[in-house]
């Protein structure tokens, strides 16, 4: 199928992202404006320690208006290699650093209307080496064991996502206790 941008504008630059609003020709001829959010790559994050816990973060979201549990995850910054943001991304949010890590998948967000592409990473090997947060994020750490993270997400506790289809992709890499 072809696909035709006709025009391109910027409707506003944001911190995070931009918005764009496109006039496109379709396979069958007619037009179509599509708002399209153009956001730059992140990375989602399973930090494994080695006592069987996953490192989870707890903040407020204010889109949800709600305090969310949710993998440590952050934004690629313009230059910076995926795996150089995990490594980056798991010292500001938890406060570890990571000997190990290995990519488990990569997908877009919300492809409907948004470029965002992710990566997801197991990280082990923790061991303590924080840097400086991001001013704007009031985070929670919190280690949860490995079947009770299953069975949080598996019960709709774990509303967010990105952390569940980073614990899908991860299913496989890490030890579940048998039912």
């Amino acid at each position: 199928m072809t696909f035709e941008t006709l025009s391109s504008k910027t409707l506003y630059q944001g911190k995070v992202f931009d918005l764009q609003q496109e006039q496109v020709r379709m396979p069958n001829g007619k037009t179509a404006r599509l708002d399209i959010i153009e956001h730059p790559p992140s990375v989602a994050l399973v930090p494994l320690d080695d006592e069987g816990y996953i490192w989870f973060i707890r903040q407020y979201r204010h889109a949800a208006r709600v305090e969310i549990l949710e993998l440590p995850a952050g934004v690629v910054e313009s230059g910076e290699a995926p795996e150089a943001c995990a490594l980056r991304e798991i010292r500001e949010e938890t406060g570890m650093s990571a000997a190990e890590i290995q990519l488990l998948g990569e997908f877009y967000l919300v492809p409907g209307y948004s470029s965002e592409y992710m990566y997801v990473y197991l990280v082990k090997e923790l061991q303590p080496d924080p840097l400086p947060g991001d001013e704007d994020e009031f985070i929670t750490v919190e280690r949860i064991s490995i079947e009770a993270a299953y069975q949080m997400a598996e019960a709709g506790e774990i509303r967010d996502a990105k952390s569940i289809a980073a614990l899908l992709l991860a299913a496989p890499y890490i030890k579940l206790s048998q039912k």
